[in-house]
């Protein structure tokens, strides 16, 4: 059995998107009213009363570059929430956000979709990255929200 870790953005990409997002843009914080936005610094959602921002993120583009890897027309952004400040990062066991439909999206080592599961719940989601890893040519995971395909977070084997 294959293990593997749910990632946040890494500490240096938060730092750079804290000022500027993946598209250029200056970042705006706000001070989250409601509370419940997916916050992908600490993979939990947000308190009411935080100070977050969304900004464009490019996890592929970033993956690829640390990576030597060139994803071509797989490369995109899109919009994450973060907290504004940088924050303890997360506290979890398991997975985050799982308590939704998912998508768990499949990439190569060149940065290249190989396929996707759709996948809900905990032990779905679960049983979704075993179903990746379980094919070497895998790299890496995101897992991907249904309704509007935002990147949630990154999953590598451990």
């Amino acid at each position: 059995m294959t293990t593997y870790r749910a990632r946040p953005v890494d500490p240096t990409a938060l730092k750079e998107l804290r000022s500027a997002d993946d598209a250029g843009r200056r970042t705006v914080p706000v001070t989250d009213e409601e509370g419940g936005a997916p916050l992908r610094c600490c993979l939990r959602k947000s308190a009411p009363g935080e100070r977050i921002a969304l900004v464009s993120y490019a996890p592929l583009r970033r993956w690829a570059a640390g990576n030597g890897a060139d994803p071509g027309a797989y490369d995109e952004q899109g919009p994450v929430f973060i907290h504004a400040e940088e924050c303890a990062g997360p506290r979890l066991d398991g997975l985050p956000f799982v308590n939704a439909h998912r998508v768990v999206r499949r990439y190569s080592a060149e940065g290249h979709i190989l396929g996707g599961e759709r996948v809900e719940g905990a032990d779905s989601t679960a049983q979704g990255l075993q179903n990746a890893f379980d094919d070497p040519s895998v790299a890496l995971v995101h897992v991907r929200a249904v309704e509007y395909g935002c990147f949630l977070y990154e999953v590598r084997r451990a």
